[in-house]
């Protein structure tokens, strides 16, 4: 991938496939005369672009050599006032595959070239419209499958996440400084960087930085989904469980044990927050190979999982036997949260099943069957996670590049302050805050390489 260049670039906007309409996107120092080679009015009076004001709308025909290609709708940017920085247009045409094809090969014949993945926002960064972490939030937005998702992804693209990172690298740069300016008369052993201040001031950064580290496995789970594994024994109503909360009959359920022997997943989104359920073989001890095979994956599965859910039949469960299987299941699960859920209470009271299960006050008691109680199943779920924070414009990281940026700041940062009590000298101190400021700049791109932005802008859609 080139960097910084004014070539003229031409991609479609909107996905392949027919559709009442297409949008195809240029941007380049040339936009203009290009697209005024074959643009036309009705009448076929050649139009004028570049003496247009920007953001305006033009409507016309595009033609070559005498055939009209389709009446279009040309859309004016003019640099610096653009997406990209950059004189843009975006024609909107009618969304025939052939006519899009038609115009993409009429202006790359005309000396355009096809853009690359991402090309798009990586113009706009290298032009400032963006800082890297807004660019990458740009592809969050559009991978967006959840109003938390979206929201997540909107807050960073909107500076939310740049701005604090900024604050600390400001905060940082002016201790710096000193330090820096300690080692220019290093041989005078004064001190311009009051020590004390400099402790403070780590502390209150790393609090910043520890708090956004451990964001990211909220923010993480939501942008990708929340895992949650159903776990139980065999007939405890987990395939009747998977299909009742997708609305779908996805497992097959049968009265007969070991039906399940491989894991089966779908998603769904609950008050704005994709969950992917993942329904699993029943754990028993059996002598059947596959269906061991099945009960080992689930045991995997569970401690990769943010969520578990143990089901158990209520008829045939007590207190005490539930005891032992959450013992035994805590051994396997990991950090995951778990939830239990009493299920088949179509013939049972709920006082009596609460009495009988008083040392489990979370218990949520459903019947999937008859689909008693699934809503509150459901609520149950989504209250594992408090969104009132992303509700509040709290930052959230869920870019796993930026939190392994964080962790080396952190580090760093550390080693700054263990220097400190050890009264090092001010050369070894340096270098642990150069390290930590060009990892917090490697997050807004204030410091960057050629490699990370082609890796970063590869992974966008060619239009973007």
């Amino acid at each position: 991938m080139k960097f910084i260049s004014n070539d003229t670039i031409i991609a479609p906007a909107t996905a392949h496939g027919s559709a009442a309409i297409a949008v195809i996107r240029l941007s380049g120092e040339q936009v203009f005369d290009l697209a005024e080679q074959f643009f036309y009015t009705k009448r076929l009076h050649k139009k004028t672009l570049k003496n247009k004001a920007s953001h305006t709308v033009h409507f016309g025909l595009l033609v070559n050599k005498g055939v009209i290609i389709d009446e279009v709708l040309i859309t004016v940017f003019k640099a610096p006032h653009s997406y990209t920085g950059q004189n843009s247009l975006e024609i909107s045409c009618h969304g025939s595959p052939y006519i899009q094809q038609q115009i993409l090969q009429l202006f790359l014949n005309a000396g355009a070239r096809m853009a690359e993945q991402g090309e798009f926002t990586l113009r706009a960064f290298l032009n400032g419209k963006f800082d890297l972490s807004q660019a990458e939030a740009v592809a969050d937005l559009i991978a967006s499958n959840s109003s938390v998702s979206h929201q997540m992804a909107m807050q960073q693209m909107r500076g939310g996440f740049s701005n604090k990172i900024k604050t600390l690298r400001e905060q940082l740069i002016n201790f710096a400084s000193l330090i820096e300016l300690e080692l220019d008369f290093s041989e005078e052993d004064v001190e311009f960087a009051n020590r004390d201040e400099l402790k403070k001031l780590i502390a209150s950064i790393n609090q910043v930085i520890q708090k956004l580290i451990n964001s990211f496995e909220l923010g993480n789970v939501i942008k990708n989904g929340i895992p949650v594994t159903i776990v139980g024994k065999p007939n405890a109503g987990k395939s009747t469980l998977l299909n009742v909360l997708l609305e779908d009959d996805k497992a097959i359920v049968s009265d007969i044990p070991g039906t399940t022997r491989d894991t089966i997943e779908d998603e769904i989104t609950i008050d704005g927050v994709l969950f992917r359920f993942i329904d699993t073989a029943g754990l028993r001890t059996t002598s059947d190979i596959i269906e061991q095979m099945g009960v080992n994956k689930a045991l995997d599965v569970m401690k990769k999982s943010a969520v578990v859910m143990y089901l158990f039949d209520a008829h045939t469960f007590g207190s005490g036997d539930l005891k032992k299987e959450i013992e035994l299941l805590k051994e396997h699960i990991g950090n995951a949260q778990l939830v239990i859920v009493a299920n088949k209470i179509d013939t049972e009271t709920g006082s009596s099943l609460q009495q009988e299960f008083s040392d489990f006050p979370d218990i949520v008691y459903i019947s999937a069957k008859e689909q008693k109680n699934i809503s509150g199943l459901k609520q149950k779920l989504v209250s594992l996670y408090d969104l009132r924070a992303i509700e509040a414009s709290d930052t959230i990281v869920t870019n796993a590049r930026h939190a392994a940026a964080l962790r080396n700041a952190a580090k760093a940062l550390e080693n700054v302050n263990t220097g400190l009590q050890n009264n090092v000298a001010s050369d070894f101190l340096a270098l642990d805050i150069r390290y930590a400021l060009e990892e917090l700049g490697n997050i807004t791109g204030e410091v960057t390489s050629d490699n990370l932005l082609e890796n970063i802008f590869s992974k966008f859609c060619i239009g973007k």
